[in-house]
């Protein structure tokens, strides 16, 4: 069986088979609602569409056939990766078929040149993948159900990855492996796009937290405060802070001693921003009241805005501009390969 997606990674296919629960109960039918008697007879519903044939070819490669079943599996793959819902609109949805099935025929001019030259350990490769399908699922019966909702075997999983695996060795071989980043071309990007570096101010705080319930009566509330202003004249005369945090501490953090380790702007509601950010490293807060009650915040690491030195990312640019380069060679090789290709659609 052809791989789901064509250059859509396999993973794309396990990421569906993990979600296949939900999506099973979003296309479940609805229960048949009882009318009320109408005024006249409503007119009769137009007939619906007959069903697609799942075995329909859509297109042939080098007459290797791509049906109607596998273009909707995916099509289905690409909305979850690009996390856009199913279009309505006829329109849409052809482009999206489009776009899903010139992916498709992209990976089988890819796959038949590259099964020539198949890589030693497939079969192990292949058995390491579903190894790792299998472990995002919490038993082998969540998972053989997730390959009933998706109308697939296991073994059809294995194909599946077995073309995946032949695709990526032999662009690993023949593309990636040629391809060199040399230190200028990554320093020249870095240079360029300094923006991408960029990072944002930073804290290191801990707190401690008197929690109080959204619905809590004002005496409630002055309760909690009171109880928070009680533990700030603890910490102010001289008790431990994180142990104080232990063992007074509402919030999730309280075994590590109220530590919430890095916080850049943004990651916390106003109220403690505004208090947490002005503190010296070290300093302790006053009570600070938020929509979760009262807090103790203590500062004790600051950073400021900067940008990433290159020598911290320059691996990860090297990574980047190989991938776009091997992206971009690719599409070429395709290209190539569809000026000798039989490429049909039936009548």
């Amino acid at each position: 069986m052809r791989s789901t997606t064509g250059l859509i990674a396999v993973t794309a296919l396990t990421a569906t088979l993990s979600g296949a629960g939900i999506a099973a109960a979003a296309d479940a039918p609805p229960k048949e609602a009882v009318a009320a008697p109408a005024a006249a007879p409503a007119a009769p519903a137009a007939p619906a569409a007959p069903a697609a044939d799942p075995a329909q070819v859509i297109v042939t490669v080098n007459g290797a056939a791509i049906t109607r079943a596998e273009l909707d599996r995916a099509t289905e793959a690409l909305l979850g990766q690009s996390h856009t819902q199913a279009p309505t609109d006829p329109a849409q949805k052809k482009k999206m078929e489009e776009a899903a099935l010139n992916q498709m025929i992209s990976e089988e001019l890819l796959y038949q040149a590259a099964k020539k030259e198949s890589p030693a350990d497939l079969d192990k490769k292949v058995e390491d993948q579903l190894a790792a399908a299998k472990a995002q699922f919490p038993s082998p019966e969540e998972f053989d159900k997730a390959l009933v909702a998706n109308g697939i075997t296991e073994q059809d999983l294995k194909d599946f990855m077995q073309r995946d695996v032949v695709i990526s060795s032999y662009i690993e071989k023949e593309v990636s492996s040629k391809i060199t980043i040399t230190e200028e071309q990554a320093k020249k990007f870095y240079d360029e796009n300094l923006d991408k570096f960029k990072t944002p101010e930073s804290i290191h705080a801990s707190h401690i937290l008197i929690g109080v319930d959204p619905k809590a009566t004002p005496e409630e509330k002055q309760k909690a405060k009171e109880k928070a202003e009680g533990i700030l004249k603890q910490v102010t005369g001289g008790a431990d802070f994180a142990e104080l945090a232990k063992k007074e501490s509402s919030c999730p953090s309280a075994p590590q001693g109220g530590d919430l380790g890095e916080l850049a702007r943004g990651q916390t509601v106003k109220p403690f921003e505004d208090v947490a950010f002005t503190l010296k490293p070290g300093e302790v807060s006053g009570v600070v009241e938020t929509q979760f009650g009262y807090h103790i915040i203590k500062t004790t690491g600051k950073t400021a805005a900067g940008v990433l030195p290159f020598d911290q990312v320059k691996g990860k640019i090297e990574q980047y501009l190989k991938d776009v380069q091997t992206k971009e060679q690719v599409m070429a090789k395709v290209q190539e390969l569809k000026k000798t290709a039989t490429i049909e659609t039936p009548k």
